[in-house]
């Protein structure tokens, strides 16, 4: 089988003739050439079949090389391309010029075959080099950005496993956990310019809110099944142990912390909601009592979100309550259970919460799933 090299391509850019002439009898046996003869035409020809190099006169009439050079190296697309400048200048100011201006080497005339083939050869193997190490790094830089994606994936994974295992016990769970991530979402993505919010709402951050936001009710894996399955209201001693799923919430993922002795991005926000989240503006929630501000942003986001969803929500024991009324109960919580900006967002996007609370809603068979597991999960 017969191997075939690369013929490597190069532009001349000259607007004498017998330069040109000269240059391409020394150049054309081992590579291929084009010409131009003024500096537009060069221009264009770079962009239409990208050279390997180019050699490029300083004097022409209209643009000269220096300005050809500068359209080359402000150009994305041709920017790499090693330029060698070629002028009958032999002042050292002018070879500066052109090396500061990105210029791979510079030639005086008259040119000698010998010099220009050997500078033009030396100029080609530096660029084979420079392609084959970003061929490389591009290629690793693949490789590094999929594996990333697969960890975020396995992140996900592991997450919306996580916060199953509170849904196959909780029966006021179903989609919640899908519901309340987009409910917080769009919050986010609404109030990512609000003045108290747009330091901490940035691309990144609202994308570990809307990845946390299913762990917030993980701690409810360690509430007893008549606790967290009893229909009615709880007496006061079952809601304080209901209420220790915030702080079982977040102690479970310090421990996986811990155990791992690291911190993980993600788990920085869930462990804020799962503990924070049933926290008040006006003091009175728990587990901390905190108030106002001291109330972390994302706690404070999917508190409405948690709200909302468990209002309007149908359940094994209950229908769910109409849209307009959930919203009137989020606006009378304005100031008091919930931040006020937060609220007004709320009322500007309501509609956006009815549409993710249908996309996502429960089935007659998750229902029935649910009501199966109270059945055999509760003592008659």
């Amino acid at each position: 089988m017969t191997m075939t090299t690369k013929r490597y391509r190069i532009l001349i850019v000259d607007d004498v003739p017998g330069n040109l002439e000269a240059l391409a009898v020394v150049l054309s046996p081992d590579y291929e050439l084009s010409i131009a003869t003024n500096g537009l035409d060069a221009l264009q020809l770079a962009h239409e079949a990208l050279p390997d190099l180019i050699l490029l006169d300083v004097v022409m009439p209209d643009m000269d090389g220096y300005a050809v050079c500068r359209h080359l190296k402000a150009d994305p697309a041709t920017r790499d391309i090693p330029v060698i400048f070629l002028t009958a200048r032999s002042e050292e100011e002018d070879e500066q010029q052109g090396l500061q201006l990105g210029a791979a080497d510079y030639i005086s005339k008259p040119i000698g075959p010998a010099v220009v083939v050997a500078r033009v050869s030396n100029q080609i193997a530096l660029k084979i080099s420079a392609d084959r190490l970003r061929e490389r790094n591009e290629s690793l830089e693949s490789e590094v950005a999929q594996r990333t994606r697969e960890l975020v994936d396995i992140q996900d994974v592991t997450i919306l496993a996580m916060a199953s295992l509170a849904e196959t016990r909780d029966s006021d769970t179903g989609y919640h956990i899908r519901r309340t991530q987009h409910y917080v979402k769009v919050l986010s993505l609404h109030l990512r310019s609000h003045p108290r919010f747009a330091e901490f709402l940035n691309d990144h951050n609202i994308d570990m809110l809307f990845r946390s936001a299913p762990l917030h009710d993980i701690g409810k894996v360690g509430i007893p099944d008549r606790i967290l399955l009893k229909p009615g209201r709880f007496e006061p001693d079952e809601f304080e142990i209901m209420k220790t799923h915030t702080t079982l919430g977040r102690a479970a993922m310090v421990h996986a912390e811990q155990t791992l002795n690291t911190s993980v991005d993600f788990l920085t926000m869930a462990k804020e909601i799962a503990y924070y989240h049933h926290e008040r503006i006006d003091g009175t929630g728990y587990p901390e009592g905190i108030a106002g501000d001291a109330i972390p942003l994302s706690a404070r986001l999917m508190s409405v979100a948690d709200v909302y969803d468990a209002l309007v929500s149908r359940r094994a024991y209950k229908l769910g309550m109409p849209h307009a009324q959930a919203v009137q109960i989020i606006a009378k919580g304005k100031g008091s259970q919930f931040d006020a900006d937060i609220v007004d967002a709320f009322l500007m996007l309501q509609q956006e919460f009815d549409s993710i609370a249908h996309r996502y809603q429960d089935s007659d068979t998750d229902m029935q799933r649910k009501a199966t597991y109270r059945s055999q999960a509760l003592p008659e």
